[in-house]
């Protein structure tokens, strides 16, 4: 074979090298502007059937309790893809200012994968690198965000793990900013949830990943989460993609004032994480309903007091609790109202704690709120023993 084939044929094999690892790699670089995607009308009317979907793990939550309402695998650590930079955006949020101007390094300038095509030395607001984050799935812009506010980019990915770890999302490690496909770079579709949940308490988190577009300097960016332009009530809030993660998506949808988190990980196709997440979220919606089950303040019970300036004193839920329950669990629920005393002693003060009260179904207590006296009572002195016996004997007069 002559050195030109043997050269040619090199030359190919490092071109479809190339083309493979893009391929395995490229996070969300196949998104693009998104288009509508089609729901099979097999879905439509979900009913009481858990859905079977095309995904390899996935998690409903409600946003208010953090009940789980669907899961499958979500438990189970995986590679999440792009779904890593609400990590990084709530941490931007939370240690920058959006007025902060950004300087973009060369590393960040020559990241692979989806980019808002960054250059090096161009300066933007924190602001507009966080739209071009969320939106458009920046890397470059997850590499900037993670230089500005942690020094550095290893020193930002510790920032990341311990964040999460904070919120209750334990097994959670980030080494990256962006999401692409590392070793010891994982999540759950659990602790996304959790993640997404605490993200969406921040106004300005929730506005930028309801936006489908927006314009920074020189930039035209569309949002990448196609939930939003097809699914009624969708207000976020992140996708992802990566060979080795698969098509990503965490959804938060809103109706009749009830939030709700679906996250797919692991989809074939942009389709198919589409019409799992429709899924597993028109479930969530059809058969649960947000209920109140108790206000804060809302009295429980009420208590004699002892030598107090009142004769008794109402004891009251410390928090609110509202649980989404099927129509059959809010019927099987049981209510527990444990107090410590039969009786007080003043002086008694407001906000002691006192007991609980517990929602209980099938022997499980899936809600609690401690109890609390709603006020204070002063000990009665001598001058108070007089009026008292004054004033029974002026009624005895009478």
């Amino acid at each position: 074979m002559s050195k030109k084939k043997i050269l040619l044929n090199l030359c190919c094999l490092l071109i479809v090298s190339l083309l493979l690892s893009s391929s395995i790699y490229a996070d969300d670089i196949y998104e693009g502007k998104p288009s509508m995607p089609t729901f099979s009308s097999n879905v439509n009317d979900v009913g009481s059937k858990v859905p079977n979907i095309n995904a390899m793990a996935a998690i409903v939550i409600d946003t208010e309790s953090g009940r789980v309402i669907y899961e499958k695998n979500a438990y189970s650590k995986r590679a999440i893809a792009s779904t890593t930079k609400i990590v990084t955006a709530i941490l931007a949020l939370e240690n920058g200012n959006l007025d902060d101007e950004v300087t973009v390094s060369k590393r960040a300038a020559s990241v692979w994968g989806s980019t808002i095509k960054l250059k090096e030395g161009q300066k933007l607001k924190l602001r507009e690198l966080l739209y071009g984050l969320m939106l458009n799935s920046g890397n470059d812009a997850a590499i900037a965000i993670a230089e500005h506010i942690g020094g550095t980019v290893e020193n930002f990915c510790e920032m990341m793990t311990k964040k999460a770890h904070d919120l209750g999302a334990k097994n959670s490690s980030f080494k990256s900013p962006h999401g692409l496909d590392m070793d010891g770079h994982y999540s759950t579709a659990y602790d996304l949830a959790v993640i997404a949940r605490y993200a969406l308490k921040n106004k300005t988190f929730s506005n930028i990943v309801r936006t489908q577009i927006a314009s920074i300097p020189g930039r035209n960016l569309h949002n990448t989460n196609e939930m939003l332009y097809a699914y009624q009530g969708a207000d976020g809030v992140k996708t992802g993609y990566t060979g080795k993660a698969g098509r990503c998506l965490v959804t938060s949808a809103t109706r009749n004032n009830w939030r709700i988190i679906s996250v797919t990980l692991g989809s074939p196709t942009r389709n198919a994480r589409a019409q799992s997440s429709k899924s597993i979220l028109d479930y969530a919606f059809e058969n649960y309903k947000l209920h109140k089950l108790i206000s804060k303040a809302e009295s429980v019970a009420v208590l004699p007091v002892i030598k107090g300036l009142q004769e008794s004193i109402p004891v009251n839920a410390s928090r609110s609790i509202k649980l989404p329950l099927r129509q059959d669990e809010m019927d099987a629920l049981v209510k527990e109202v444990n107090i410590g005393q039969e009786k007080l002693k003043a002086p008694v003060k407001a906000g002691t704690r006192i007991g609980n009260i517990r929602y209980v179904l099938n022997d499980k207590v899936i809600a609690e709120s401690p109890l609390e006296i709603g006020s204070d009572v002063e000990r009665k002195g001598i001058l108070d023993y007089l009026c008292g016996i004054f004033t029974e004997w002026l009624k005895l007069m009478e």
